[in-house]
């Protein structure tokens, strides 16, 4: 046998006694894993949801919340220079009703506590990224999502309310509007009477997919918007469909959403996988309040590494497809990324 071919022989049977793939050589230092990462997380890519409330010099803690307040405006102002040192790329601003009323008429007040924020936030940093969400719950007395008759609730007498206040917010200076409420063809009705107002260029992001999860449970606590009788099943998402998630986003898109979103996001980031397949449009997550709560819980009694468990969640989420995550944890997120890249 020719000495080069047994050469070969020899190689070629050692190579086969070892696994013919080695992956692990790529994660053999920190610096190997972070040349080859996929997935990169960032601080411009979060928002950060803010309770709004009447008053002046109230800063609430929301007890099945820790870390987070309900705020009047001023304390706000102040809290909010945190996050623009950080980078976080802006806010979504939930509003507390003062009075409510069977058609939550704060909602579309022009002096209402969300419009106020909105003007006092654009006048002290006008450089921030203000969305406001778009739903009667926190304003209505019987704290649904839309006008009720009886136990009913009323698809399109609510559409034109969702119209004023969405109008109400883009003259206060909102920067996105967010509607939430799930009704049918909402973002059709607040994209005309949008542009009708003169505010063409005021993007809708759309909460697309939300499904009625029991995941909300302390939001409605901060927001002080839970149903007085029955539920909100016959508006918001069966948690057991998928298609039906692919229709909505089809269905936002075409009546002009800017952005759609799911919601929740770490039960559902099948998905938002598949809603990235099927669009290109930018796609929002909300990593919702029982997501947050759950974590800040076990984080509390020492069961995990808050800090990790934080960073690896919103990783998956923007894994999945998502390019925009609203969350709870982005204060912290972004210090937490500010200090793996160095940064003061």
């Amino acid at each position: 046998m020719p000495i080069h071919t047994a050469a070969m022989t020899t190689a070629t049977m050692a190579f086969a006694s070892f696994p013919a793939q080695r992956p692990r050589r790529l994660r053999q230092s920190a610096a190997l894993r972070a040349l080859v990462r996929e997935t990169s997380l960032a601080a411009g890519e979060l928002i950060y949801p803010y309770f709004v409330v009447p008053g002046h010099g109230v800063e609430r803690p929301i007890n099945s919340m820790p870390g987070i307040s309900q705020f009047s405006v001023d304390r706000m102002l102040h809290d909010v220079r945190q996050l623009l040192d950080l980078g976080v790329g802006g806010v979504i601003l939930f509003g507390l009703a003062a009075q409510k009323d069977p058609v939550g008429s704060e909602a579309y007040a022009a002096h209402g506590v969300v419009p106020e924020a909105v003007r006092a936030l654009k006048r002290e940093y006008p450089e921030l990224l203000i969305a406001c969400d778009v739903c009667l719950c926190e304003y209505t007395d019987h704290g649904h999502c839309g006008v009720v008759e009886g136990e009913e609730i009323l698809n399109d007498p609510t559409l034109s309310l969702l119209a004023k206040m969405s109008i109400c917010l883009a003259e206060a200076g909102a920067d996105i509007i967010a509607p939430s409420d799930m009704m049918d063809g909402r973002i059709r009705a607040i994209r005309l009477a949008l542009d009708d107002a003169g505010f063409a260029l005021v993007p809708l992001m759309a909460y697309s997919a939300k499904y009625a999860s029991g995941f909300y449970g302390p939001f409605r606590d901060a927001a002080n918007s839970s149903p007085q009788f029955g539920d909100r099943r016959s508006y918001q998402m069966d948690p057991a469909n998928a298609r039906e998630a692919l229709k909505e986003i089809a269905l936002d898109i075409g009546e002009g959403a800017d952005i759609v979103m799911v919601k929740p996001a770490l039960a559902y980031l099948d998905i938002i996988y598949r809603v990235r397949a099927i669009t290109d449009r930018p796609l929002a997550a909300y990593n919702v309040s029982g997501e947050y709560a759950m974590v800040k819980a076990a984080a509390e009694r020492g069961w995990i590494d808050e800090r990790r468990i934080v960073l690896e969640s919103l990783t998956s989420i923007k894994r999945a497809g998502a390019d925009i995550i609203i969350t709870y944890h982005a204060l912290a997120a972004a210090r937490w990324l500010a200090a793996e890249h160095g940064k003061p």
